[in-house]
This record gives C-alpha cells, structure tokens and sequence, in this order.
C-alpha cells in the first residue's frame, strides 16, 4: 500500500487544483478550488476553450456574473470526477462585507442548481474574516455549506466553530513559510518539522478543541509545503492537497501512521473559549503571523480576481 492509500484510510483525501484533468490519478473524494488555481488554469492550452465558452454563450451580462459562471462551469467539470464535493470561493474583494458574501454564495449555488448540482455537492468558500464568518453563519441557516478558508489563527477556528460553519481550511504551509521567516538565519528546519511544525501544530490544536467539545465543524489542512506536514497530520478530517504532492505520496510505501486521534482529543483537559467582535478582533491582532497571512492571503486572492477579469474582458 503506497502512502495516499494509506492516508485514505484515515482521512478524507481533497485535491487541491483547479486541473481537473489530473484528479482521475489520484481519486479524492472532494476538491477545492481559489482564484489563483482557476487563473492558473484558464491559462493553460487545455482549459482556455472554457474560459472562451463560458464568455461567448453570457455575453452581455455583468463581469462578476461572468466570473461566477466560470466558476461553476470549473466545479461542474470537477464535480465530474469526485464522488464528493467541491468548494468554490467567494470573490475575495468581499471578505470585509457580510450582506454581499452572502448574495455571492446565494448566487453560485443558483448557478450550480441551475446545471442540475446539488447544493450539497457545494462548499461556498470564505475568508475568515469576522464578516465572513458571518456571512457563512447566515448562510448555513439557509441550508448553504460553507468552507471558510484562509484561517492562520486558534481564534478564527473558535468563531468558525460557534458559527456551526461545514468546514474549515486551516492553512499549514503559510504559517509554516512566516515562522521560517521570520526566524530568518535561526531557522532550524529538522527542529521544526513534522509534527513540530508550526502550521502542524496550529492544526492540531484546532482538531484536538473541536474533538474535545463536540463542534461538528471539520477540519482540512491545507497549503502544504512537503508531504512531512502531511504525515503528521493523518487522521485529521480531511486535508487537501496539491497533485504534485499527492504523487509524492503515492510514489512512497514506507508506513503512514495515523498522527491525529479524536478518541484521544476527547480526554483532553482544555478549557473552552468563545468570542464576541470585540474579543475575536482583539485576539486576531494579538497574532503577528494570522494578522499578516490573512491580510496577505486575501490581497493575492484580490489580485488574482483582478487578473481573471481581464482575461475575461479580453475574449
């Protein structure tokens, strides 16, 4: 057994791409999706007919409509291919603005019912801002499903799993790249791998807090750097990962023991916490690292957005 089948028996495999023709290799159950990957996508020689088919068949309507169909027109091919689900992102331009979050979302899942999708087929992506975590509570009342992404922070989890939202994306590799900068010279990378890793270790946190009190949210790590945060992360509910990293784990049959266990996690003797705004900001800017990622992630995010409606504009 090499070690993705392995880690199949002990997590829910996601493929974290926005290639769908390389999903059939390694046969996850879910996929996700971010402006970035699609951007990257619509680029490449195999996927442009889309892109061009998408803008010709809707000419005429508003360019974030345009964008909301390529979108779904990505999850459909996807959707495809996983026997599971599909999480599609929220224009990240929004992220500090609840009421337009949520017409977003509602609008992508009347798109993906519109080609006959099931809305729980579909995760709604949303940045973990205190305006997005509302906007996912709001829609999770509604029936709507969420995967609220870009989360660096203990704090973020906790506002996430009082919002009762589907799923979070607690990004490793991004924790892990600002420690290794900012220990610069200092950094000792055997000291900090596996599950000594910072991002290793936020994750866990976060796993072993939702097991210990019941929150039904679930946990994907996301944004690996190599298949050692993998590793030490098996066990953990769903994790998505990047095909180039997926081969790796199917390239290797050394043993992958399961490193997460909510059996264990339930004994634990922590204590719980919640926050109001007040107390979620206040916590958030205590934070170096989960202030800068998050501010980061979403002006990449921004960017990319900008990027993909001139690809748009230009058909």
């Amino acid at each position: 057994m090499n070690q993705l089948d392995a880690l199949k028996q002990h997590t829910t495999v996601v493929a974290d791409t926005g290639d769908f023709k390389q999903m059939g290799l390694f046969r996850p159950q879910d996929a996700t999706t971010n402006p970035s990957l699609i951007l990257k996508a619509v680029q490449k020689p195999d996927y442009a007919p889309l892109l061009a088919q998408t803008v010709a068949a809707h000419r005429g309507v508003a360019l974030d409509e345009l964008v909301d169909r390529l979108l779904v027109r990505f999850g459909c091919e996807i959707l495809a291919l996983v026997p599971g689900r599909v999480s599609t992102e929220v224009d990240a331009r929004l992220s500090f603005d609840t009421a337009a979050t949520v017409a977003r979302a509602q609008r992508l899942i009347a798109l993906y019912q519109a080609e006959g999708v099931a809305k729980e087929r579909v995760l709604i992506k949303v940045a973990a801002t205190w305006e997005g975590i509302q906007a996912a509570q709001a829609l999770e009342r509604q029936g709507i499903r969420t995967n609220l992404t870009l989360l660096f922070s203990f704090a973020q989890a906790v506002a996430c799993g009082q919002a009762k939202v589907q799923l979070i994306s607690p990004f490793v590799g991004r924790i892990y790249d600002w420690y290794k900068k900012s220990a610069g010279a200092g950094w000792d990378e055997a000291a900090q791998a596996g599950a000594k890793d910072p991002g290793v270790r936020s994750v866990r946190a976060i796993y072993e807090y939702y097991k210990r009190f019941g929150i039904a949210t679930e946990v994907m790590g996301a944004s690996f750097r190599n298949i050692g945060q993998i590793q030490a992360l098996a066990g953990c509910d769903l994790l998505t990962i990047s095909p180039e990293l997926l081969a790796e784990l199917a390239a290797s049959d050394a043993p992958l023991p399961r490193a997460l266990d909510a059996a264990a996690a339930r004994e634990l003797p922590l204590a719980p916490v919640s926050f109001d705004e007040a107390g979620f900001r206040f916590a958030l800017n205590e934070d170096a690292m989960a202030t800068e990622k998050l501010a980061e992630g979403i002006r990449a995010f921004c960017a990319d957005a900008r990027k993909l409606d001139v690809l748009i504009e230009s058909c």
